[in-house]
């Protein structure tokens, strides 16, 4: 029998090793190959939709297969795999010589690699007039200096005082924007920490004066919002042709001008690739399992044809890629 996905934090990862023995039954113990057995994977909390998905279609390809994914923030992730509570990894970094040296040490083999790049979008609640942010408004935002909508956007008086919202403080978009934006002035205290990528996609869906900060994942109609079964599912990462990107209407999301630039765009994989739209970061899955088990076979589907496609419909881009098949932009 399945076990089903459990989004955890730190603490419940020590309850790993019970919920592995109570996934087959006495006598039922499966082979673990490339395509069958139980193995772990750690997940940045913000590439949750994109893992789950890989996941659903290759336990529906290979039903002997389970993989059990603890969702995260990206420090949890990165200590997960280094104390080898898991054998697998999403982040959007891959680990240093340092690191990579660590779990050699410990007799591990170590693989990684870029499977996509993902945008981190900016979005607004659809009754909010605003339509445009460019680089050094956003800094302002965060920063405070801009702290209410009559300052940003004409009729703002009536939307109140900003709210940015993000994932908790130890988010990897929380980390890019501090890293990549603000060169080390401190966020204003109207910024706001959500549990889940979720939660700030429907604060932002309820609130007319939030502003949200959050993967390009979470807003793109994809996969998981056209509530596809697994069949139908599978035939679609199996289709060729172009992927038709359209984003959630419960949301409006904003078109982004970078520094000294004329033209604002919005997070579509085409804008991401040819480097037009200024705000991303690389996702990275990293491996410490030997040839011939189910996480090598798991790292193999993700970075092959199939898994690949997965990242293309979800929204991200995917590494390997054909700019020629890539999006039709709605």
């Amino acid at each position: 029998m399945k076990c089903t996905s459990i989004l955890m934090n730190g603490i419940g990862l020590a309850v790993a090793g019970l919920l592995a023995v109570s996934c087959s039954g006495a006598g039922d113990k499966i082979e673990s190959t490339q395509t069958s057995g139980l193995t772990t994977i750690a997940c940045d909390k913000t590439f949750e939709n994109i893992l789950s998905q890989e996941i659903d279609v290759f336990e529906y390809i290979y039903p002997k297969a389970n993989i059990m994914p603890y969702y995260l923030d990206q420090n949890s992730v990165l200590d997960s795999l280094l104390d080898m509570k898991v054998k697998m990894a999403v982040m959007s970094r891959p680990l240093n010589a340092k690191e990579i040296a660590y779990l050699k040490d410990q007799g591990k083999m170590v693989r990684q690699t870029q499977i996509a790049v993902d945008a981190i979008a900016l979005i607004v609640n659809p009754e909010n007039p605003f339509d445009i942010i460019d680089r050094k408004e956003l800094v302002d935002i965060l920063s405070g200096k801009l702290s209410k909508w009559s300052e940003i956007v004409p009729g703002g008086d009536k939307l109140g005082d900003v709210a940015v919202v993000f994932e908790n403080s130890g988010a990897s978009t929380v980390q890019y924007m501090r890293d990549s934006l603000m060169n080390g002035v401190a966020f204003a205290p109207n910024v706001y920490a959500q549990s889940t990528p979720q939660e700030v996609f429907e604060r932002v869906a309820r609130s007319k004066n939030a502003i949200g900060v959050i993967g390009v994942s979470w807003v793109t109609d994809d996969l998981d919002r056209a509530n596809l079964s697994k069949e139908e599912l599978v035939a679609k990462v199996d289709e060729s042709g172009t992927v038709d990107q359209t984003f959630s209407p419960d949301v409006k999301v904003l078109k982004v001008r970078g520094n000294n630039e004329v033209t604002a765009y919005k997070p579509y994989q085409y804008y991401i690739a040819e480097g037009s739209y200024p705000f991303y970061r690389q996702i990275y899955l990293i491996s410490t399992g030997a040839n011939g088990t189910l996480s090598h076979g798991f790292y193999s589907f993700v970075t092959g044809f199939q898994g690949q496609r997965i990242m293309q419909l979800s929204g991200v881009l995917p590494k390997v890629l054909d700019l020629h098949r890539m999006v039709e932009l709605n």
